[in-house]
């Protein structure tokens, strides 16, 4: 089995330890994978600037959480599903939607089902995704901004996802209660 270490402030690299300040600050702790990632402080960074710009898109709380569960579900992320269980309980997500996306079975609601649809094809097609997916996406309200927000989104969730299948990284104890596994 693979691990990578896991930083605290102290030990992580010079130009990590204001970036971890910044994730003790915001979350009260630092997430395990931001301590993985401090090895790199360039990929610790961008992880962080595209979880910022990430979260500043059209899309509401449920939205970003369809697409971000969607992509830990897809890529069967034991660290990132957990987190973002928690995250959408933090966000006030119903939990009807947080469950049907860990259990990948249909959303309620369609516009949310199509967001849900449409980023599965976007990672299983990695990118080549037909007319029709464009189409249906279209259908709902969606649009081309949706579309590129959700390639956005996909490159914050690869490095997340990849990151933890590599460093099979320790979910935080905050997150444990919402254990998973494909």
């Amino acid at each position: 089995m693979t691990t990578l270490k896991v930083h605290d402030i102290e030990s992580a690299p010079e130009g990590s330890k204001p970036l971890l300040e910044n994730s003790l600050k915001a979350f009260g702790m630092v997430p395990g994978l931001h301590g993985v990632l401090a090895s790199a402080p360039k990929a610790l960074e961008g992880y962080q600037v595209l979880h910022q710009l990430f979260t500043e898109t059209s899309f509401n709380n449920d939205e970003l959480t369809v697409v971000w569960q969607t992509i830990n579900v897809e890529h069967a992320c034991h660290y990132c599903v957990p987190a973002h269980t928690g995250i959408a309980n933090m966000m006030k997500v119903d939990e009807a939607i947080t469950e049907a996306l860990r259990n990948e079975t249909p959303l309620a609601d369609e516009k949310l089902e199509a967001l849900r649809t449409f980023t599965l094809s976007v990672v299983r097609n990695r990118g080549n995704v037909t007319q029709e997916d464009l189409d249906a996406f279209y259908a709902v309200g969606y649009g081309e901004q949706q579309v590129l927000e959700i390639i956005l989104g996909l490159a914050q969730k690869t490095i997340s996802n990849y990151t933890n299948h590599i460093a099979h990284t320790p979910v935080d104890d905050a997150f444990k209660k919402f254990e998973w596994s494909k």
